[in-house]
């Protein structure tokens, strides 16, 4: 019975040394050079790339629950939210968090954080690896999504303030990147992918002005 206890606390101990932030690096930054709060609002763009991030519908879907990076780089996309369950007020780098939309989503999506499905028909392209579209989720792919954590990585470079993010599943497969993949009609999907074309995004905070212009809309 000593053992079983003794084994239960390591675990209860494992799980929350995890989130600690000694255990990732420094703090995201934001445009303005801030760090980014757990469970913050920002427009996602990608400035040397393309436009934020959004939500569309794809192939047949008849609900927009796919997640793409607009193509207007003028465009911030629609607001994010980043959030921890550790009781933190600031996300670090390597810190496992949800990612989704702020606003409404579809009605015919119960929840606007991002997922990743193991479903690849919409990719078929056998030079590109294994891709994993990321979407919203919905009751048709409540079944076949992969369970894991986002994590926000910071570029090598010390003069700038942009990053990427990976997707690192449960089962302690590796972490690929979060990119971008055009389907057949110039669309940037966002995937997840071994050898993703990566795109390098900042986060600009969202203002009380912008929140609630989104929020009467």
């Amino acid at each position: 019975m000593k053992n079983t206890t003794s084994f239960a606390l390591f675990l209860l101990c494992a799980f929350f040394t995890s989130y600690l932030p000694s255990a990732t690096g420094a703090f995201v930054l934001d445009s303005d050079g801030n760090p980014l709060e757990n469970g913050g609002t920002y427009y996602v763009p990608a400035p040397n790339n393309c436009g934020g991030i959004e939500y569309t519908t794809s192939g047949n879907e008849t609900c927009p629950i796919t997640v793409v990076q607009h193509h207007d780089p003028t465009c911030k996309g629609f607001p994010i939210t980043i959030s921890s369950p550790a009781r933190i007020r600031y996300i670090s780098e390597g810190l496992n968090v949800n990612i989704g939309f702020t606003f409404r989503p579809p009605p015919c999506a119960p929840s606007s954080l991002w997922t990743v499905l193991k479903d690849q028909s919409e990719h078929p392209d056998p030079y590109e690896g294994v891709i994993l579209p990321v979407k919203l989720n919905n009751e048709d792919n409540n079944n076949n999504t992969v369970p894991g954590w986002f994590k926000i990585q910071k570029l090598p470079l010390d003069f700038i303030t942009t990053y990427y993010i990976v997707f690192c599943p449960l089962d302690q497969s590796p972490c690929w990147s979060v990119g971008s993949n055009f389907d057949q009609y110039g669309n940037r999907h966002l995937v997840v992918a071994q050898f993703a074309r990566r795109p390098d995004i900042e986060f600009q905070k969202l203002s009380y002005a912008s929140r609630s212009t989104h929020s009467s809309a």
